[in-house]
């Protein structure tokens, strides 16, 4: 069955992860259409490794964003949005910023979970950080089927990553905050990950393939890194006028100078994977 084999959970809480669950269908044309989009020249699935690859503990994952132990608590104006959410593009600094965790499981975070998936769908992603729609809080919603009532709905609140595979894989990548761009980016197979469900319930689940890749994709907005950090100078060469185009049209709708700019800026050293010590 599609897309219900990728996720094994280390508890007994079997919908910890899942707390909008559909029925798995068959891959329907949209999505196989999206997949297109978002290809790389590996072979690439989604299901869990019954024998677990070697997988490298993470020691200090800040050297590849924040320190959590730095972390604030999101205060309820943290968490206060208006509806519809919109997308927030490059080089808005709402995308570097720091996240903030959540302690508050109420009818406002399920509120905001179902409009972050609400925006993902109409814009034709399949993940979607909350610092997209300009909330910095640490949130993320994924469904690698992209169709609304397909797949599954995936919800992580406060995630952070355990262990990641050793083995990596381009994937040519797009993002929502990032329209018409798409370039290769190289991360880990599989990852390990901790993280809350929308009630708080804490958990750890083994991600692969596809899933594995949106994770960290969205993992690393929460982190204030974007993909095009994580390309090497030739494929980061490939989009550079595409980027700059979005620079430009930033300046030009808010007055503001570009707070980020791509052509002069010192690269982050943000490599695969998330650092060890």
């Amino acid at each position: 069955m599609a897309c219900a084999s990728w996720l094994h959970l280390h508890s007994p809480l079997t919908r910890v992860v899942v707390p909008i669950l559909h029925h798995p269908t068959a891959l329907s044309t949209a999505f196989l259409h999206r997949l297109n989009r978002f290809t790389s020249p590996a072979r690439f699935t989604s299901s869990v490794n019954q024998t677990s690859p070697l997988l490298t503990p993470v020691h200090a994952q800040a050297k590849r964003g924040f320190s959590s132990k730095d972390d604030k608590i999101a205060s309820m104006e943290d968490l206060r949005f208006e509806s519809p959410l919109k997308i927030v593009e490059y080089p808005d600094p709402i995308l570097r910023k720091r996240n903030k965790r959540i302690d508050a499981f109420d009818e406002n975070l399920k509120k905001l979970v179902d409009e972050m998936f609400d925006v993902m769908y109409k814009t034709d992603g399949i993940g979607l950080s909350a610092p997209q729609v300009g909330i910095n809080v640490q949130l993320m919603v994924f469904n690698p089927v992209g169709e609304r009532g397909e797949g599954q709905e995936i919800v992580l609140v406060n995630p952070r990553v355990m262990k990641y595979s050793k083995k990596t894989l381009p994937f040519n990548e797009g993002c929502l905050s990032f329209p018409r761009i798409y370039a290769d980016v190289e991360r880990p197979e599989s990852v390990k990950i901790d993280a809350q469900d929308i009630n708080g319930a804490r958990f750890s689940v083994d991600l692969s393939g596809l899933p594995a890749r949106v994770f960290q994709h969205e993992f690393d907005h929460l982190q204030g890194i974007l993909f095009f950090d994580r390309m090497t100078d030739e494929v980061l060469d490939s989009i550079r006028a595409q980027l700059e185009a979005l620079e430009k049209k930033y300046e030009d709708k808010t007055g503001l100078p570009c707070p980020e700019n791509v052509e002069t800026r010192k690269r982050k050293k943000a490599g695969v994977g998330f650092g060890k010590s």
